[in-house]
């Protein structure tokens, strides 16, 4: 080898040194080896320093390689993005924790608020089970589910970044310590929304998907009360539909989910479909019409609901702070939850029958709620003077339990 050597490097070497051209170039090339170690070291500690909760670089997470592909329709946000955003995943910004990691609140640098879900060690999945999950999340588009933004695998980290919905789960509205509750005609809307939401996933959305895991802290609500489908952690694709027959076959799976939603016939079998969802989402429907939680007091609420219906009584199982309430109303909607949650999944409504109920039911809500601002605009007409505005029958029917419609009320939430 000779070549001359140019720069600094050209002195160093005269032809008689004791030193190869070969030996030096192992120096040069040991420098920037070098040089690039202590490199990455110092960024890895200036981002430990400046963003404190930063991950233990367990075996799995060191070796986990940074996903390259970019998804189309979703955002690759860094670790440190997330961070800025989170004020380095302040305990402050925490709003939630689900068997998938802690959920954290931010603002991106345009003032976008987003919901932050970060994977714990135990979560963690493979690169490419990662990257199919976020690839199946990313062609989920409906108004009734919560959209994904964007995620990070930056440094071992699995997070994935959702829209904001601002007045929280459903779960939390229904609970006794909660000072503000929905109406029965809000609690109708929410049904319909998050039923049209599971609608799309089982027919519509391409692949179709069988979401595992319905149920009221998984239905979220935005600023104006729409209820929105979250949580796609347990998500399965829907089987291919069966030769001559109009519902799919089942898939074979590990049973998984929450207690108290569960479909007993899944729980029994391991085999998935659709109509496991469905069974859910009936739990759902008696959560919003009696306010109880799935298990209470030893119990479950099909079997009082059920016992209730069987005895006439099913009245008294209403929530009592949405106030009256025809019995005609709660009669429907209870029979509609049960016929969900049916033992066997073959006498269970689809999907598409279940939108259809509620559909009706929310249209007798509205045109009791259209009689009752006629009757009230014409009573203060014949009473007062002429004058003076009729006033709105929100304050008229403001106590516990009106069953305007969600949109007579401001946003308020829950504490």
């Amino acid at each position: 080898l000779d070549f001359p050597l140019e720069g600094p490097y050209r002195d160093l070497l005269a032809k008689d040194s004791a030193i190869s051209i070969v030996g030096w170039a192992m120096i040069v090339a040991g420098s920037i080896v070098a040089a690039t170690v202590i490199s990455v070291t110092a960024t890895l500690l200036y981002v430990k320093k400046r963003h404190g909760n930063a991950p233990t670089h367990t075996k799995k997470r060191f070796f986990m390689r940074a996903i390259s592909r970019e998804i189309q329709g979703v955002k690759k946000f860094s670790f440190v993005e997330l961070s800025d955003a989170t004020n380095g995943f302040d305990s402050s910004t925490m709003i939630g924790r689900g068997s998938y990691g802690k959920v954290y609140k931010g603002i991106l640098p345009n003032k976008t608020e987003v919901a932050i879900k970060r994977g714990e060690e135990t979560s963690l999945q493979s690169e490419k089970e990662f990257l199919n999950e976020i690839d199946l999340l990313s062609r989920l588009h409906h108004r009734n589910l919560v959209s994904l933004i964007g995620y990070s695998s930056d440094i071992g980290e699995q997070m994935l970044v959702y829209e904001y919905m601002p007045n929280g789960n459903v779960r939390d509205w229904l609970s006794a310590n909660a000072t503000e509750t929905l109406s029965f005609s809000m609690r109708s809307q929410v049904a319909l929304g998050s039923a049209r939401g599971i609608l799309y996933l089982h027919t519509e959305a391409n692949p179709p998907v069988i979401h595992r895991d319905i149920k009221t802290s998984n239905i979220l609500l935005d600023s104006q009360n729409h209820a929105k489908v979250a949580d796609f952690g347990l998500s399965r694709l829907a089987p291919a539909f069966g030769e001559g027959e109009g519902e799919p076959t089942h898939v074979s799976t590990v049973v998984r989910g929450t207690p108290g939603y569960l479909d007993p016939e899944y729980f029994m079998t391991q085999q998935l479909t659709v109509k496991s969802d469905v069974y859910s989402f009936g739990v759902v429907l008696l959560e919003l019409l009696t306010g109880m939680h799935p298990f209470f007091e030893g119990t479950h609420i099909i079997r009082e609901v059920r016992m209730a219906y069987e005895c006439g009584t099913v009245q008294s199982m209403a929530d009592s702070r949405m106030g009256e309430i025809s019995p005609d109303k709660v009669k429907k909607l209870a029979e509609l939850a049960l016929w969900c949650c049916e033992d066997r999944p073959a006498t269970r409504p689809s999907m598409s029958k279940v939108v259809k109920e509620l559909e009706t039911i929310c249209q007798s809500v509205r045109e009791k709620n259209d009689m009752v601002t006629e009757t009230t605009t014409l009573l203060y007409t014949k009473t007062s003077s002429s004058s003076s505005p009729a006033p709105s029958p929100l304050y008229l029917l403001s106590g516990a339990g009106s069953d305007l419609d969600s949109g007579f009320f401001q946003p308020v939430k829950p504490r």
